[in-house]
């Protein structure tokens, strides 16, 4: 029997497989297809200060091996989350979630996180300072290692439970900024969000989408967040959650060998909503086939 638990910043998983934010609203959804209770957790739907609509509409554009989206952040809001959302998460998933916040100031992403961090289904903190597909905040607190830093002893001061820093891939020097948000007090690193993309209708001549450009993801951009994935977790001392492309138990592998300890699944599961399930039942197989008996042990080793 291959053992497939994990230990993220503390939270024992029962499998390193995560859907990402962004990919998998609240469960809800999910739920009426299978018990995602074999999650090893997920990321919820992106959380800010205030409600927002989102971006203007059309938000999203097919790509070879993948898709842009421009959906903006669109949420209820922090405190609708709370009072609605986590209490209804609850009924049909028993296990610690991960709370992902954005914020378009640095009082913004602190109040977020703080009144998060006080609920009790909430394990972990992912702030992400890497939306390429809003204007203001977002990704500018990601592009720089003194923003990031900024970000993260703000949220830090404020917040008792593991706060992990959602990098983007949409910069020159992604080592730099993962070092800024370790020594700034970040219990882990997420990496990576989508790398910034655009398509163009060449009958009307102008963007697919309204926004113009938007987030590139799917299998296209797994070598990118392997590669990125690899160098932070030798760069840095704290636990890296792996992202972008991951569609397989293959994958997921390969994402652990180079030093992720989790996984997140994003883009699959808008192509197939059993797309976390399959890679949890693949997985064992996957393992015995390369004589893996406890998946903890393949974090990183790759030279």
């Amino acid at each position: 029997m291959v053992d497939l638990s994990v230990n993220l910043a503390g939270l024992r998983m029962d499998n390193p497989v995560v859907p990402a934010s962004g990919t998998f609203g609240y469960g809800r959804e999910f739920s009426e297809f299978y018990d995602i209770n074999i999650l090893g957790s997920f990321s919820f739907k992106g959380t800010t200060k205030e409600a927002r609509f989102g971006n203007p509409t059309p938000r999203i554009a097919e790509c070879t091996a993948g898709m842009i989206n421009a959906v903006g952040l669109q949420n209820p809001g922090v405190h609708h989350v709370i009072e609605h959302e986590l209490p209804q998460m609850k009924q049909h998933f028993s296990k610690p979630v991960i709370a992902n916040v954005s914020g378009f100031s640095i009082d913004d992403y602190a109040y977020t996180c703080n009144l998060l961090d006080q609920e009790e289904q909430v394990g972990i903190l992912e702030v992400n300072v890497s939306c390429p597909n809003v204007h203001g905040g977002g990704m500018s607190f990601g592009t720089s290692p003194e923003c990031a830093a900024e970000v993260t002893k703000a949220v830090k001061s404020v917040t008792s439970k593991p706060v992990f820093i959602k990098l983007s891939p949409n910069v020159t020097d992604i080592v730099s900024i993962a070092k800024a948000c370790e020594q700034a007090g970040a219990d882990g690193i997420c990496l990576i969000n989508t790398m910034l993309g655009m398509r163009i209708d060449i009958k009307r001549r102008r963007p697919v989408i309204a926004n113009k450009m938007g987030g590139f993801s799917g299998d296209a951009v797994f070598p990118v967040a392997l590669r990125m994935v690899y160098q932070v977790a030798k760069a840095c001392q704290i636990p890296v959650m792996g992202c972008g492309g991951v569609s397989t138990a293959k994958d997921v592998i390969e994402m652990m060998m180079a030093g992720a300890v989790a996984v997140q699944v994003g883009a699959a599961n808008l192509v197939d909503p059993y797309a976390c399930k399959n890679i949890i039942d693949n997985l064992p197989a996957e393992c015995e086939r390369l004589g893996i008996e406890k998946i903890s042990d393949i974090i990183g080793v790759v030279d």
